[in-house]
């Protein structure tokens, strides 16, 4: 079997999830976004408004299961999927959404790099800074709670100007587009002009 045979069926589940699959693995891809981000609102709400001692606030899962939120490999597990999803779904996006998904995928490699650190220095009993926990250099300046709800704002910011403005292309933007997100009323992808 050749290499290029090896490829060709790659390319195409990448091309078919940026094509007729990409509004349903969109979706699929921000429930889980959307469901991560809620834990770590609850977990601040806990922290801010309910007053708990930060290892009691673990969020509505972590109340279930303490032991995730402790564990380095989830957090860096999610942190994986999030830029593997990022990074699948970017072909499907042109223009201007492109642009804002990128700075999201950009800001997510950052924020993958912070998890990884603090997964090796989980997985080497050797923290950083002096620590006696692992400690991820951003974790220097801002209290983990506030610091992964942040990382996790500022990627879902540009996400969702990404997801806005891929679902109201221009017309150079939906010419150009090779997804089925946005349909015209009734006027087919090569019926409309591009622009000049």
């Amino acid at each position: 079997m050749s290499v290029m045979s090896m490829a060709a069926p790659r390319r195409f589940s990448v091309a078919a999830l940026n094509g007729r699959f990409h509004r349903l693995a969109l979706n699929a891809f921000m429930v889980i976004v959307v469901a991560h981000w809620a834990e770590h609102l609850v977990q601040a709400y806990q922290v801010w408004v309910l007053d708990r001692p930060r290892p009691a606030a673990r969020g509505v899962l972590g109340q279930i299961f303490p032991w995730l939120v402790t564990s380095e490999w989830l957090h860096y597990g999610y942190a994986v999927v999030m830029l593997i999803g990022l990074f699948l779904l970017r072909p499907g996006f042109v223009g201007r959404a492109r642009t804002w998904w990128t700075i999201a995928l950009v800001i997510q490699f950052w924020h993958h790099i912070e998890h990884l650190l603090l997964l090796i220095q989980a997985q080497t009993h050797t923290f950083f800074f002096g620590g006696t926990v692992p400690v991820s250099l951003a974790q220097l300046i801002i209290p983990r709670v506030e610091l992964h709800l942040f990382y996790n704002s500022i990627v879902f910011i540009p996400m969702m100007v990404a997801m806005y403005l891929h679902l109201r292309p221009n017309d150079r933007e939906r010419q150009a587009a090779s997804c089925s997100c946005v349909r015209s009323e009734g006027v087919p992808k090569a019926a409309i002009a591009p622009a000049a």
